[in-house]
């Protein structure tokens, strides 16, 4: 007997929403739970979001938030660790409640530690903002203390660079921005 595997909605999170301990998102109706990121993954999310809105606050062209969801549509509904849209952008994003509805132009990831976790956001994130939209992806590894930098080439989001610690990261998307990789860890 073949079984139908389970399509996960929107609506399917409140089933989770007294739950504190774990991270649920959907993507393509599959259910990804993980558990509460850490103190160091946290702080890493923390320092990306004020280097974006240091440069934001001296430029005015945007905001940077933590941990925003992302409701893509009733099946991929997901959480990433930080983000960046344009002024422009943000007021055609947000619903009625002040989530997010479609794709800013930066999503940033922070891996988590794990092989599950890893191919979550190499892979399965990886397609899902390229086809939603996102004009550029870093996922951040504090552990080896780099930034793969995937930029929108044509229709799909490319991986552009690798930067390490000494490196400095900047972007097309956010003109005159520059860091140091390792201020990000």
């Amino acid at each position: 007997m073949q079984t139908t595997p389970v399509r996960w909605t929107t609506a399917d999170l409140e089933l989770f929403a007294g739950d504190r301990k774990n991270r649920y998102e959907i993507i393509d109706g599959e259910l990804f739970v993980t558990k509460s990121p850490s103190w160091d993954h946290q702080s890493s999310c923390g320092n990306i979001v004020t280097v974006l809105n240091n440069w934001s606050d001296e430029t005015g062209l945007g905001k940077a938030a933590i941990a925003p969801g992302i409701i893509f549509s009733d099946s991929d509904n997901v959480i990433p660790d930080v983000v960046w849209a344009s002024h422009e952008r943000l007021k055609n994003l947000l619903d009625e409640a002040g989530h997010l509805t479609g794709a800013p132009e930066l999503v940033v990831e922070v891996l988590s530690p794990g092989e599950k976790n890893e191919k979550r956001d190499k892979e399965t994130k990886l397609k899902l903002y390229s086809v939603q939209g996102v004009q550029e992806y870093w996922i951040c590894d504090s552990i080896q203390k780099k930034v793969e930098v995937y930029r929108r080439e044509q229709a799909a989001l490319k991986l552009a660079a690798t930067l390490f610690s000494q490196d400095e990261l900047t972007s097309p998307l956010l003109p005159g921005f520059n860091c140091l990789v390792s201020k990000l860890f």
